[in-house]
């Protein structure tokens, strides 16, 4: 590709792997468009300087979600040939997550009441990329219900949202920053 305008989509409408094509408003659209944003709001948090412990698990997910990404916008029955570009969520991706879960967890303090996002530059940006998480997980939901979707996908983006509010509280911990907690306005 020379140039990074293909003018295909002016009418509205995207390919997807396999050379159908759809609106861009499909919910299929919608579930990658979702992962795409959130991958962009994780190169923010990388960018913001969070801890060396942090910083490569960051990096990792944003390769996961690529790979996610590609996997949402293969739908089923797309041609062999574009179905390779698409790696597979698996289990081994969501035990990963939750073995980061663990291990970050562990050097927190309990939590005792909800918490408001903020804190420090990284903390912050992960915290946003939590809530994309939840609505990415919402329009992969979305999706699931129109045509079949991975399990696996469904299970990874649920604990990813996890995973990333575990590690806007380690971001904070480790910057001496504690938790603010929620108190309901009266």
């Amino acid at each position: 590709m020379t140039r990074i305008y293909t003018k295909t989509g002016d009418a509205g409408d995207t390919a997807l792997f396999g050379g159908r094509r759809v609106p861009k408003n499909d919910p299929r659209v919608n579930a990658y468009g979702s992962v795409d944003e959130l991958n962009a709001v994780l190169g923010v948090a990388r960018a913001a300087g969070p801890p060396d412990s942090i910083a490569p698990v960051i990096e990792q997910l944003q390769h996961y979600l690529f790979d996610l990404g590609s996997e949402l916008a293969t739908p089923p029955g797309a041609a062999t040939a574009a179905s390779a570009h698409a790696s597979h969520v698996t289990a081994a991706w969501v035990e990963a997550l939750e073995r980061d879960i663990d291990r970050f967890e562990d050097g927190l303090p309990p939590l005792r009441a909800f918490i408001l996002p903020g804190g420090t530059p990284a903390a912050a940006a992960l915290h946003l990329a939590r809530t994309v998480a939840r609505r990415a997980e919402r329009d992969i939901v979305t999706l699931a219900a129109h045509e079949p979707v991975n399990p696996e996908l469904l299970k990874f983006i649920n604990r990813l949202s996890d995973l990333l509010f575990v590690l806007a509280r380690a971001a904070n911990h480790a910057a001496g920053h504690p938790d603010v907690e929620w108190h309901q306005t009266r």
